[in-house]
């Protein structure tokens, strides 16, 4: 095999990882996605203050609807009381009684309508409450859904690029020397993805440091020249 060939491929595998490094974080770093984020917490806040609110509607109708059974049996029985103490036939002191049960009777109508009065009233704030937060609930899962659909179509496309990209990475990758290659990966591993740089005016592409001419002449005796200073692979 060619090692120069091998050694200059390592240019264009470079270029291809570092490609797919790009995409891969443009892929990470999204703006929508922190968008995404702040919209997913804002729907899962505004739907939990909406199971709220319909938690207490619900609890409110309850209560509601067993005031208005029990003020419908205080209604009756203050209605058979009355027409009894109205009917006659009683002596002074079963009057005065019945007189008397009549009047709590009256008054107990009276607290519990009352009661029923403040519960309508805390049931149709709910059900306004409940109906805005529905609508800021519905705005927000929309917004949110807008923003899924903008993420899905931008990583479909990162993503189609990646894929020609790493097909190009597998078509050149068996052209290049086996050891090299793996020197290559352990090179860009240790320095942030750029393992390998073409000399240029006896300066490192990698790294942007100029050599000597003596150093150069000693790297093109090397079989893997690496720069003296970043210590990367070097093409000369």
């Amino acid at each position: 095999m060619n090692e120069f060939r091998s050694l200059a491929d390592l240019l264009d595998l470079q270029a291809l990882d570092s490609a797919i490094d790009r995409l891969l974080e443009e892929r990470s770093g999204l703006p929508e996605l922190e968008r995404f984020k702040a919209a997913h917490e804002e729907a899962a806040a505004i739907g939990a203050d909406l199971a709220r609110l319909e938690g207490e509607l619900t609890t409110t109708r309850r209560a509601l609807d067993k005031a208005e059974g029990e003020l419908e049996i205080l209604e009756q029985k203050a209605t058979v009381t009355e027409q009894r103490l109205y009917a006659g036939g009683m002596n002074a002191r079963e009057t005065e009684h019945m007189q008397a049960d009549v009047a709590m009777l009256k008054h107990q109508v009276g607290d519990q309508e009352e009661a029923v009065l403040v519960l309508i009233d805390q049931r149709e704030s709910l059900d306004e409450q409940v109906s805005g937060r529905s609508s800021d609930h519905e705005q927000a899962l929309a917004a949110k859904g807008e923003l899924e659909a903008a993420i899905k179509e931008a990583w479909s496309r990162i993503d189609a690029e990646i894929a020609r990209k790493e097909a190009r990475k597998s078509d050149l990758v068996p052209s290049i020397d086996d050891d090299l290659v793996a020197l290559y990966e352990k090179s860009r591993e240790a320095h942030a993805g750029v393992g390998v740089g073409a000399l240029e005016n006896e300066t490192c592409g990698a790294c942007h440091v100029g050599l000597s001419p003596r150093e150069v002449a000693v790297l093109k005796r090397e079989e893997f020249p690496r720069c003296v200073h970043c210590n990367r692979l070097l093409v000369i």
